[in-house]
């Protein structure tokens, strides 16, 4: 008999190795994109990037990185792109003195638009990463009242994703993650991010325009500068303000499907 007609289990008899099935295959390649990031994390902690990433380092750099940006705009541009791509994509916490970096170095404008775009890729890059290893896994493992969060957070996924990002109560990085748990599709994910973020990330942009201010007072102190220090209870408030304003449609939308089904 040939061998392509033999029964699995008598082709183990004949000493070829048994192949692997096509789902294990894919199940393994599917981990692959967030043990990048993983590892991507861990090397950049290895390499001390952290404290590259600092209101201290702009204290201490920030001549030599503005004539660096008056010399090539446009490059120096680019590269800020890059790198705050990176920083989201890799978790890497570094997402708010970034955004005052480009706000200090290309001015709140420009700043604030190179943040939007690199935040928007760099955290659409960790979504369809954490989506490809466990898309769904709410979905398949819960029931009852977590069950009904999640498809309701699908059912509503911009409206609270614009939410949470217009007030950024958790860490960015969590909430990429978390929304990919929650399986929702990547256009509503880019597009609430992308607005969610534009009046935080406008806001720290124009703080980082006149950090220079408060980086002289702070190393003439004798301290390092935090981000505190910029940001006020005002500014707080009128986040909390802004998210409590944008979640009444989602709020009214649900009061009424809860009418609506007695």
């Amino acid at each position: 008999m040939d061998d392509g007609l033999l029964p699995p289990e008598d082709r183990s008899e004949t000493g070829q190795a048994p192949s692997l099935p096509v789902e294990n295959k894919v199940s393994v390649w599917r981990y692959l994109p967030v043990a990048l990031v993983v590892a991507g994390l861990a090397l950049g902690y290895a390499l001390g990037l952290q404290d590259y990433l600092s209101l201290g380092f702009l204290a201490e750099q920030r001549q030599t990185l503005r004539a660096s940006v008056d010399a090539s705009f446009g490059w120096s541009a680019l590269l800020f792109l890059i790198v705050y791509i990176l920083a989201v994509a890799f978790s890497f916490p570094a997402a708010s003195v970034l955004t005052i970096f480009g706000g200090f170095l290309f001015g709140w404008m420009v700043g604030g638009a190179l943040v939007a775009v690199g935040a928007t890729i760099g955290a659409s890059i960790l979504f369809l990463a954490t989506r490809s290893a466990f898309g769904g896994f709410l979905r398949d493992r819960v029931d009852g009242v977590v069950r009904k969060l999640a498809d309701g957070f699908r059912e509503n996924a911009f409206g609270y994703l614009f939410v949470i990002r217009l007030a950024p109560v958790f860490p960015f990085f969590v909430v990429n993650i978390a929304a990919a748990l929650f399986d929702i599709s990547l256009s509503r994910f880019f597009a609430a991010t992308f607005l969610g973020i534009l009046p935080g990330t406008f806001a720290y942009a124009y703080l980082g325009q006149g950090v220079d201010s408060v980086l002289v007072a702070a190393q003439a102190s004798g301290r390092e500068a935090q981000i505190s220090d910029l940001v006020t209870r005002d500014i707080t408030l009128a986040f909390a303000a802004l998210a409590l304003v944008a979640l009444m449609p989602t709020i009214i939308r649900q009061f009424r499907k809860r009418g609506a089904s007695r």
